[in-house]
């Protein structure tokens, strides 16, 4: 039987306000595809990502052009080759995956790991304010393991020793989403050092980051706009001591299970990262991050409201997904 697919548009409220150095959101704007087949179906979520040139009109486009492919058959191997790394191959590589799994009756996770998947520790994401914004921000969220810090601002040192002071039992992320300049980032490595940060993600603009090959990194340095897929990783050797897979920039857990083992290769760190979406976007990535150094997996948390089912966060622990909701 042919294989039936859809493609929703669909926006979910943020609670409250969320600011990173490129600007801010109220809401999470997300495209789910469905595929059936043989009275099952399997979903997937993408979240369209502007930093790309990528658009709710232009996703939903780039998906519908490949209806009468995914019609006939094209098996996840092939969607590789058949659609770009992003966001619409992501949607339609996790909802081929969803569909194995609900037509086989196997979970995807018996098909990634040798044991069953276990609840992670996800780090939850302070947004970029001034520094008296966030230390409340961190002081309301101190009893959590692990923060990621959302700076990249002419004033970060203030909201580093802001967050530290208030949370300071917390292990801290920075992410500075391209924020910092040649002519700051080796005094700012500097005092996050001090601080005691755990990682600085991304702090310079990618492809303007030659300058960490000759500067000391007191603090680790992961890429997240700087890695996309496996076949660019070698340029980032020198460059960068970790990597931040999220599924919307691989194009799908396929080729992030490759991105990841080729890392792994390289001797890169793995963070599995995550666009602000909803619990059935984070669960093919709750599966792959079983075994990352870093997990930044929070999306749902930062909702007003979630999918039903959803994932069970208990705090900041996430567990791995029901096959109700995905997989």
């Amino acid at each position: 039987m042919a294989r039936v697919i859809s493609v929703e548009a669909e926006r979910f409220p943020i609670a409250g306000t969320f600011t990173i150095s490129r600007g801010s959101k109220t809401e999470a704007e997300v495209i789910t595809c469905t595929i059936s087949q043989d009275g099952h179906s399997g979903r997937g979520e993408c979240v369209p990502y502007k930093r790309y040139g990528e658009t709710m009109d232009s996703v939903h486009a780039a998906i519908e052009a490949m209806r009468g492919r995914i019609a006939g058959g094209i098996d996840r191997t092939a969607l590789l080759d058949a659609m770009p790394a992003g966001a619409a191959r992501n949607a339609v590589d996790c909802a081929l995956w969803d569909l194995e799994a609900k037509i086989s009756g196997k979970p995807v996770a018996n098909a990634i790991w040798p044991a069953p998947p276990r609840p992670l520790e996800t780090a939850y994401t302070l947004s970029l304010g001034e520094p008296e914004e966030m230390a409340a921000q961190a002081r309301d969220n101190a009893g959590r393991p692990l923060l990621k810090v959302k700076i990249g601002g002419d004033n970060d040192t203030a909201r580093i020793r802001a967050v530290t002071e208030a949370a300071p039992r917390s292990r801290i992320i920075l992410d500075a989403n391209e924020g910092w300049t040649d002519d700051n980032i080796v005094a700012n490595l500097a005092f996050a050092a001090e601080q005691g940060i755990a990682l600085v993600e991304q702090p310079l603009p990618a492809g303007r980051d030659e300058i960490l090959r000759h500067i000391a990194h007191p603090v680790p340095i992961c890429a997240d706009e700087s890695v996309h897929e496996a076949k660019n990783l070698e340029t980032l050797v020198g460059l960068y001591d970790a990597v931040n897979i999220k599924l919307d920039k691989s194009g799908g857990l396929t080729a992030a299970l490759m991105l990841r083992d080729r890392a792994r290769e390289l001797g890169f760190g793995i963070m599995v990262g995550c666009m602000v979406g909803t619990s059935l976007a984070m669960a093919p990535a709750v599966l792959l991050a079983q075994d990352a150094d870093f997990v930044d997996l929070d999306g749902p948390l930062l909702l007003a409201r979630d999918r039903v089912p959803g994932l069970v966060y208990q705090g900041s622990l996430v567990s791995p997904p029901d096959r109700a909701l995905w997989g």
